[in-house]
């Protein structure tokens, strides 16, 4: 933990999602998760978090800023079939008993995670996980290359 995060918070994502998603992410990449924020696994969904393992896992992780934004979420259902685990990430302030008890539960902040309760399982196709590996790839790199060359995007268009 930074102090300039601290201090100023320049660091820090503007929305409580963003920053639960900033939380997650770090503790994941201390379990050797690398993640993308925004992942769309198809056409038409969007997913807080998308993490990828270092055996290929791939689960999905929806940061929820408080009960009004967990209400509003009609799509998550949805999102299991493009993932081995699925997760809620909340602040210690959220009210954990309103989530489906048959999901995976995070606890985060702005600076860290813990796992409170593991996703069941539910290994994706062979085929499925292919096309899941190839699109997490491809938006990665396709963010990378963005940020390295901002007005690529203006060549393909």
């Amino acid at each position: 933990m930074s102090p300039f995060d601290h201090q100023t918070n320049k660091t820090l994502p503007p929305l409580p999602g963003q920053r639960l998603a900033r939380g997650v992410a770090r503790a994941l990449r201390g379990l050797d998760f690398v993640t993308l924020e925004e992942m769309i696994p198809t056409s038409g969904l969007r997913v807080d978090l998308m993490a990828l393992g270092p055996k290929g896992e791939v689960w999905v992780i929806e940061c929820k800023s408080g009960p009004a934004d967990f209400r509003a979420d009609q799509k998550w259902k949805g999102y299991l079939e493009f993932c081995d685990r699925f997760f809620w990430a909340v602040d210690a302030d959220f009210p954990t008993d309103m989530l489906p008890a048959e999901t995976g539960l995070i606890l985060a902040d702005a600076y860290d995670a813990e796992i409170i309760r593991m996703g069941p399982q539910t290994p994706l196709a062979a085929a499925r996980r292919k096309a899941m590996l190839q699109r997490f790839a491809r938006q990665a790199a396709l963010r990378l290359q963005n940020h390295r060359d901002p007005g690529v995007a203006a060549l393909i268009g």
